[in-house]
């Protein structure tokens, strides 16, 4: 017999960018307050009743609960302060999603203005389900809109 072998189901998922952005009438270190927050998604996405996490800072889990019973658990794999991003991978989630990288940023577009860009690449667990993307970009563009909101 065959000694067993290391193995994981991880891999970074295939596929288009969905890129969400926004402009926000605040300046980008207080966006990124609110966007960069890995453990406070809650507060731009009215769909999450609420976050747990597990551990803190680069590793950390979080598992997001969604009004409708859904949920997400997620690993943070990078986050730098001082350029404003971060990158997250999804390990499980009840949403029909194969595999999700996904990353957010913040960036000065002025003084009092800022961009804020989500990045998901993201993968079905049935290849042709259709409504995929639109179901993933327009859930970012939502989100990003309530950051937009917040700030105005």
């Amino acid at each position: 017999m065959k000694p067993l072998q290391p193995d994981t189901l991880i891999r970074n998922p295939r596929g288009r960018p969905i890129v969400a952005s926004v402009v926000v009438a605040s300046n980008a270190n207080h966006v990124w307050g609110m966007v960069g927050q890995f453990a406070r998604f809650d507060r731009f996405i009215p769909a999450l009743t609420r976050i747990e996490m597990t551990g803190a800072g680069v590793g950390a889990l979080r598992t997001k609960f969604f009004k409708d019973g859904h949920c997400v658990v997620e690993q943070l794999n990078s986050r730098d302060e001082h350029a404003m991003h971060m990158t997250w991978t999804t390990l499980y989630n009840t949403l029909g999603i194969a595999r999700l990288w996904a990353a957010i940023s913040v960036q000065a577009a002025g003084a009092e203005c800022s961009k804020v860009v989500w990045t998901i690449i993201a993968e079905p667990v049935e290849t042709a389900q259709a409504g995929f993307e639109q179901f993933v970009q327009e859930f970012a563009d939502s989100a990003l809109e309530n950051v937009r909101r917040l700030f105005s």
